[in-house]
């Protein structure tokens, strides 16, 4: 489903990719850590799974610095309307052709 435009977005609105890429080194920083300490300390079911989240934020670091490399993306401002999506679907109709709900009749002939 297409969002429909409001007019009622803010104009100077800003994603929080900067927030997200400081607190993802962060977590870099923890992951790596208890990635090297679990292992040193002879827990390798911890080690395996601070390994798992360690890929899975440099996955996000590498989304993140992409994102921030685009730049900024045009918004419309309050000048343009807002607009209703394109529906491709047919007006419904009801069809006349079918007879009204009866329910059963009990009665046995």
């Amino acid at each position: 489903m297409i969002p429909m435009r409001t007019g009622s977005e803010p104009m100077t609105a800003r994603s929080a990719l900067r927030m997200r890429f400081w607190l993802s080194v962060w977590g870099l920083a923890w992951a790596i850590f208890g990635t090297i300490a679990f292992t040193l300390a002879g827990r390798p079911g911890w080690a395996i799974a601070c390994g798992v989240l360690w890929l899975v934020i440099t996955i996000d670091l590498i989304v993140v610095v992409r994102h921030i490399r685009q730049g900024p993306h045009f918004q419309p401002g309050r000048d343009i309307p807002p607009y209703r999506p394109v529906d491709d679907r047919p007006p419904y109709r009801p069809r006349d052709d079918r007879t009204p709900y009866r329910p059963p009749d009990d009665r046995a002939p």
